[in-house]
C-alpha cells in the first residue's frame, strides 16, 4: 500500500507479478550502478552527495516496478508521474544540472536498467519492455519539464530579491546627487547630478515594475535550526497527539532512526499532514504513519482513507492560498500543505504525493540524514 513512493516494495509481495519481483531484488545493486555511471559521465554529479544523487530513485523504481503487474491500478501511472516531477524539481533546486544534465542521467539509467536486468537474467518479453520504454521516456519529459518550471520560479525569486535590494543604493545614489546639485555653484556640476538624479530614478522606477511584475508570494525563507534528533520519537510524539483524535497505526523500520534535521520543522510540517488526514479522511480506517530509511535518506509516510485528490488538483494543493475546493470543502487559507513542501525542499528533500479511491490518500516526505550540507536549501514552494 503505497510502499512504492518510499521506495519499500518487497520482492516477496505476493500480489507482485514474478518480473516485478525480480526487478525489485536487484533495486540496490542497480541503482548502486546508476550512480556509479551518472558520476561517471555526468559532470555536474561528479561530487554530489550520496543522498542528493540518489534522490527519489528508489520510489521511481520500485513505480516503474510495478507496471510489470497486470492490474496494477491507475494510481499507479499518476505516481510515476509526480515521482518523475520531483525528480526534475529537485535537479533544479539542489544541483547545477541543467536540462541536458537531468536528460542524461535519465538515459543513463534506462541503460543501466536493461542491461543489468539482462545481465542478472530477468527476461523481459516484448510488451514489457515496451512499457518500460515508454514511461522511462515520458519520465524524461515530465522530469525536464519540472526541472524548467522551478528553474524558472528560482530565477524568478532570484530577480525579485536583486530588485528589492538594488532600491537602497539607488535611493542613496539619488540622495547624494540631490545635495551635491543643492550644494554647488557650478552649473556644470548641477546640470551632471540632475542627469544623475533622472537616471536613478528612472532606473527605481524599472526596478518597481519589476517587483510588481513578478507574481509570487514572499513568505521568506523557512527558518531551520538543525541540530542531532530521533525522528522515531518526534513521529511518535504525533502519533500520540494524534490518537486523541483518530486512531493511528505506527509502523517504524527501526528505533532510533538518528539524523540532523529541525525538530521544530519537521514536527510542524508532520502535525499538518496528520491534521489534514484527520479533517478531510475518512473515520475508518485507522491513518498510518509508516518511518523508514533508503541509503542515507529517509521517509515518512502520512496515508489515510477518504475522497481522494483528483489528478488535476495535485500541485494546486500544493500552492500556497489554494486547496482541491471540490473534493474537501471548507474554510482555511490552505497553507499547511505548501509550508510541508517548503520543510522538505529547505532540507534538501521531497514531498510526493499518491491518492486514489481503492489505495487511499499518502504523502511521503522523503529527506536526507544529515540535512546539514543542505540547510536552507532554495525553495520553489
Amino acid at each position: 500500500m503505497n510502499a512504492n513512493l518510499t521506495g519499500h516494495l518487497s520482492p516477496d509481495d505476493p500480489d507482485l507479478s514474478p518480473v516485478t519481483r525480480a526487478m525489485l531484488a536487484l533495486r540496490t545493486p542497480l541503482l548502486a550502478a546508476w550512480m556509479d555511471e551518472v558520476r561517471g559521465s555526468v559532470p555536474q554529479a561528479k561530487d554530489l552527495p550520496l543522498p542528493i544523487l540518489e534522490n527519489t530513485l528508489p520510489a521511481y523504481f520500485d513505480t516503474l516496478a510495478s507496471l510489470l503487474t497486470p492490474g496494477h491500478s491507475a494510481r499507479i501511472l499518476t505516481d510515476i508521474g509526480a515521482v518523475a516531477s520531483e525528480h526534475g524539481g529537485e535537479r533544479a533546486r539542489m544541483t547545477m544540472y541543467d536540462a541536458t544534465a537531468l536528460i542524461h542521467e535519465l538515459q543513463i539509467f534506462r541503460d543501466v536498467l536493461f542491461r543489468e536486468l539482462k545481465h542478472h537474467g530477468v527476461e523481459l518479453d516484448e510488451a514489457q519492455r515496451t512499457t518500460l520504454f515508454a514511461h522511462i521516456d515520458a519520465t524524461i519529459r515530465e522530469s525536464t519539464n519540472a526541472f524548467i518550471v522551478v528553474q524558472a520560479a528560482l530565477r524568478e525569486q532570484f530577480f525579485a530579491s536583486m530588485a528589492h535590494d538594488l532600491r537602497t543604493p539607488l535611493s542613496t545614489a539619488q540622495m547624494a546627487a540631490e545635495m551635491i546639485g543643492h550644494t554647488s555653484d557650478d552649473p556644470s556640476v548641477r546640470r551632471f547630478a540632475e542627469k544623475i538624479v533622472a537616471s536613478t530614478q528612472r532606473i527605481d522606477g524599472m526596478t518597481r515594475e519589476l517587483l510588481d511584475r513578478i507574481t509570487f508570494c514572499k513568505t521568506g525563507a523557512v527558518q531551520l535550526v538543525i541540530e542531532r534528533m530521533d525522528l522515531t520519537a518526534l513521529v511518535r510524539d504525533v502519533a500520540q497527539w494524534a490518537e486523541h483524535f483518530h486512531s493511528v497505526e505506527l509502523e517504524v523500520e527501526a528505533e532510533p532512526i538518528e539524523g540532523y534535521w529541525s525538530r521544530e520543522a519537521i514536527h510542524r510540517a508532520i502535525e499538518n499532514l496528520v491534521n489534514n488526514a484527520i479533517k478531510y479522511g475518512a473515520r475508518d480506517p485507522a491513518i498510518r504513519l509508516t518511518l523508514s530509511t533508503t541509503i542515507e535518506r529517509v521517509q515518512l509516510m502520512v496515508h489515510n482513507h477518504g475522497t481522494p485528490i483528483a489528478p488535476e488538483d495535485s500541485e494546486s494543493i500544493f500552492q500556497l492560498y489554494r486547496r482541491a475546493g471540490r473534493q474537501h470543502p471548507g474554510s482555511g487559507w490552505g497553507v499547511g500543505l505548501p509550508y510541508v513542501r517548503r520543510v522538505a525542499e529547505a532540507h534538501g528533500g521531497s514531498v510526493l504525493m499518491s491518492s486514489s479511491r481503492e489505495d487511499g490518500t499518502a504523502f511521503v516526505i522523503d529527506l536526507p540524514t544529515d540535512a546539514r550540507p543542505f540547510a536552507g536549501a532554495p525553495t520553489a514552494a
